[in-house]
């Protein structure tokens, strides 16, 4: 609980320098740095390379279909692999693609210190994601171990998750899921060498299990890849008695797309 509220507080403390500091220099473009009329928004340029995933969607996985697929009776259509091989969730949804025009904008908010994207971002999500979130009872981000989080000062999916709790009104349960194994890093493993890695990975409180029994949390984080993180965090949420799993993210891998991550 003292990482979590010195983690807090110095989460706060960035964004206040943050906004400081544009009383003093001109607003940046957060993804390339450029100067802007705003603070808290993308430059043309930036905002146009962005591959936004829009209808038609895959009821589950919220991957696009393409223009060949259109809803006949309204009826929502699944991807051939995805009813195939359903996932442990009930549907996920995410704002764009993961390419090499959002990879910057990502990376500098996890890493590089970049939290005044945060309240952006949050709004985008809270945009894409309305059919997750409605009738949801809780907003859990995917946790980092302890020791990651003291050496980066702050999780990236809990900025998202506590931005959209407020613009949403669903509460955030921000340290019911706890990562209690320290994982390598996922960049460069293959969707099986990411499953490993992360099983038996995560753990809900004893606390915030009884709270759990039956409800439906969405599971927020900054890009889905192959889904084995969420997918553990998955299993460990519905072991601990919670009805159903959403999934909110930034940005998604989509097969296909030449990206590294």
């Amino acid at each position: 609980m003292l990482i979590a509220a010195l983690t807090n507080l110095t989460a706060t403390f960035r964004v206040l320098a943050a906004k400081a500091g544009d009383l003093a220099l001109p607003p940046q473009c957060f993804s390339c740095g450029g100067s802007i009329a705003q603070t808290g928004a993308l430059c043309s340029t930036c905002w146009s390379a962005l591959d936004f995933i829009e209808a038609p969607l895959c009821a589950v996985s919220g991957l696009p279909l393409g223009s060949d697929f259109s809803d006949i009776d309204d009826a929502p259509l699944i991807r051939p692999e995805v009813a195939a091989n359903p996932p442990p969730y009930a549907k996920a949804r995410a704002v764009m693609r993961y390419t090499e025009a959002s990879a910057p904008l990502i990376l500098r908010f996890k890493y590089a210190d970049h939290l005044e994207a945060a309240p952006a971002f949050a709004q985008w999500m809270t945009r894409a994601g309305a059919d997750v979130l409605k009738g949801a009872d809780f907003i859990m981000p995917v946790p980092l171990h302890r020791w990651r989080l003291m050496a980066r000062r702050y999780n990236q999916s809990a900025e998202l998750g506590r931005h959209i709790a407020k613009l949403s009104g669903v509460p955030f349960a921000g340290h019911w899921l706890a990562r209690v194994r320290a994982t390598r890093p996922q960049v460069g493993l293959s969707g099986d060498a990411r499953r490993r890695n992360v099983a038996g990975a995560f753990r809900v409180s004893r606390r915030a299990g009884p709270a759990l029994k039956g409800k439906t949390v969405v599971l927020i984080d900054d890009v889905m890849t192959t889904g084995a993180t969420i997918e553990a965090c998955t299993h460990a949420l519905k072991a601990a008695g919670a009805r159903e799993l959403r999934v909110l993210t930034l940005a998604r891998v989509v097969q296909g797309d030449r990206v590294s991550i």
